[in-house]
């Protein structure tokens, strides 16, 4: 029986680049592979031609040969004596999976699916954990100002206690992230992230307005109409000394500068926002109900003709 034409069986022309040679053989190597169509009768014989017609085709010298004599070239020493050669079950010449593959050391369970006989299966990726998350109230003082929290954690059955920052000014619904904390590694793989949601609890007498702060001050009916002085309470300054003009009515606001919550994203601090609230007394004596009947009479003032 004739043999075939090498150009015709990794078909390609005789004219052929080493390159465009190299990529059909690879390319008839994965189809014919023995481990690859098992149920090909004929891969087998197929899988040795091209292996033969590469073996001598790759080669500059002996492929000038071919052309010149065809199959009366005697050509010799295919194989090699590289370390990359596998036997195919039909007994089709060594095969050189650096050629076949490119090299870089190629897994064959990876490339074959795991149907490479005898291969070597490829080892788990190492993977990063999962993450964990984490829901925790802290003191309004300390959202508002920053500091050291203790928290409780569960890991591998055990409770364990960690020191966490929280950064000045965070609010209900921030997330701090703790790298490394989270669930174990997978394969060898680094452990995953906590991630911890802040709640932030309320305050006797402050509330929060974004970054500023909204204190409510009660004075009274007196105070509101001859003016004073009274101290009030800051978030860390203590209590500071506040000008209440004459003539101040219920809802009048008055700023402190730079005395709010630091800003996230700004890092300035908002200010603190008074809101006067004139409070009348309720169990008057005789004396001061009998004072207030003189300023009555003194002078009627009606507020409700200012505004209808």
């Amino acid at each position: 029986m004739n043999k075939r034409d090498y150009y015709d069986i990794l078909g390609v022309s005789r004219s052929a680049s080493a390159d465009e040679i190299k990529k059909a053989y690879r390319k008839l190597s994965r189809k014919y592979h023995p481990d690859m169509a098992p149920d090909d009768k004929t891969a087998d014989q197929k899988f040795k031609e091209v292996q033969e017609a590469y073996e001598v085709l790759r080669d500059e010298e002996k492929r000038k040969q071919y052309d010149q004599f065809g199959h009366a070239f005697q050509h010799a020493g295919q194989g090699g004596g590289g370390g990359g050669y596998y036997q195919s079950a039909g007994g089709a010449g060594p095969v050189d999976f650096e050629d076949l593959f490119g090299g870089g050391g190629i897994d064959l369970g990876d490339l074959f699916g795991g149907a490479f006989r005898g291969a070597k299966r490829a080892q788990p990726r190492p993977q990063k954990g999962e993450s964990q998350r984490l829901q925790i109230e802290i003191p309004f003082h300390l959202a508002a100002v920053g500091g050291q929290h203790e928290i409780s954690v569960q890991k591998a059955g055990k409770t364990e206690r960690l020191t966490i920052k929280i950064p000045a000014g965070v609010d209900t619904g921030s997330v701090i992230r703790l790298s490394g904390q989270g669930g174990p590694g997978i394969h060898g793989g680094p452990a995953g992230d906590l991630l911890i949601t802040i709640k932030v609890g309320t305050h006797p007498y402050f509330k929060r307005d974004g970054s500023n702060l909204l204190l409510e001050v009660p004075i009274t009916l007196t105070e509101a109409a001859l003016g004073a002085k009274v101290d009030v309470p800051t978030l860390s300054e203590g209590e500071v000394t506040v000008t209440i003009p004459a003539g101040t009515s219920s809802g009048t606001k008055l700023r402190l500068r730079g005395k709010g919550i630091t800003d996230q994203k700004t890092k300035q601090p908002g200010d603190q926002i008074c809101s006067i609230k004139i409070v009348a007394a309720k169990d008057l004596s005789d004396q001061e109900k009998e004072l207030y009947e003189q300023l009555q009479q003194l002078k009627h003032d009606n507020p409700r003709s200012k505004v209808w």
